[in-house]
C-alpha cells in the first residue's frame, strides 16, 4: 500500500490470474507494496480477501482494517529480503519460550500455568520428538541445543508468505511452541491465544483493567486470529 495513498480513487476491485500467481487490479492498476514490488499472492483466495478489503474502503483508506494487505506487504517488502534472518530470529524464541518459564507462586497461578503449557509442551514433545525444559522465575534455562534444532528446523520449512503469518503467531504470543500448535491444528486459535494470555489475565483478576488496556487486549487478540487466517490461506 502506498503511504501517499489516503483517499479512494477507484471504482473496482478485482483479481486476476498471472504468472506464479494472483494479483489485485483497482479498476485498471496494478497493486504494488510500498517498496513498489507488484503484490502478487500465491492463491486466489488470498487475493479475493486483499480485493474485499480495498473494495470495503470508504472515501478515505485505513489501513488498520486491511490486515491481509498489510501482511502481504510485509511479505515482499520486509520477508523476502531477509528471510533467512527473520526464521532465526523466530527460531531463538525456542530457547526462552514463555511456556518454560513458570512461577513459583501464588500457587493458583503456577496451577493455571501447568494445566494450560504443560499439555502443548507434551505435544511438541511427540510431535517433534524433543521436550523443552521448564523452569520457575526468569533468568535464561538454557534449553538442548539438538531441541532448537529441530525447531529451526520447523521453521525454516516455512515459504515467505507463510513465514509471515507465523511471525505474528509467534510475537503476538510470546511462544515458539503456541505458533506451532496453531499452525499443525492442536488447539482451538482463540484459545491458544488465552494460553498465552494466563500472565495478563491474572494481572487484571487482581488489579482490574482500564478501558484502554481492554481495548488494546482485543485488538491484540483480533490481530493474532488474523495471522491465523492468513497463515491458512497461504498454506492451503
Amino acid at each position: 500500500m502506498n503511504p501517499s495513498l489516503k483517499k479512494r480513487f477507484w471504482a473496482d476491485a478485482t483479481v486476476t490470474e498471472v504468472g506464479g500467481g494472483f494479483e489485485v487490479l483497482l479498476d485498471e492498476r496494478q497493486l504494488k507494496t510500498p517498496a513498489r514490488t507488484p503484490l502478487i499472492v500465491p492463491t486466489r483466495a488470498l487475493a479475493q480477501m486483499i480485493a474485499d478489503e480495498w473494495a470495503a474502503q470508504e472515501a478515505q483508506v485505513d489501513p488498520k482494517t486491511m490486515p491481509m494487505t498489510r501482511r502481504v506487504n510485509a511479505a515482499l517488502d520486509k520477508v523476502a529480503p531477509q528471510r533467512a534472518e527473520v526464521a532465526a530470529m523466530l527460531s531463538a524464541y525456542g530457547g526462552s519460550d514463555l511456556l518454560c518459564y513458570r512461577s513459583a507462586y501464588p500457587a493458583e497461578l503456577a496451577a493455571r500455568q501447568a494445566k494450560a503449557w504443560d499439555p502443548l509442551l507434551d505435544w511438541a514433545g511427540e510431535k517433534f520428538s524433543f521436550r523443552l525444559q521448564v523452569t520457575n522465575g526468569i533468568m535464561h534455562h538454557a534449553q538442548a541445543p539438538e531441541a532448537l534444532e529441530k525447531l529451526t528446523a520447523e521453521v525454516n520449512r516455512l515459504d515467505i508468505f507463510p513465514l509471515t503469518g507465523f511471525h505474528d503467531l509467534v510475537t503476538h504470543s510470546g511462544s515458539l511452541v503456541i505458533a506451532l500448535a496453531a499452525i499443525h491444528g492442536y488447539g482451538e486459535i482463540g484459545q491458544l491465544w488465552q494460553h498465552s494470555q494466563i500472565d495478563e489475565i491474572w494481572q487484571v483478576e487482581q488489579w482490574g483493567a482500564d478501558e484502554e488496556a481492554e481495548a488494546t487486549a482485543i485488538s491484540k487478540r483480533q490481530d493474532f486470529c488474523d495471522a491465523f487466517r492468513f497463515f491458512q490461506v497461504v498454506s492451503g
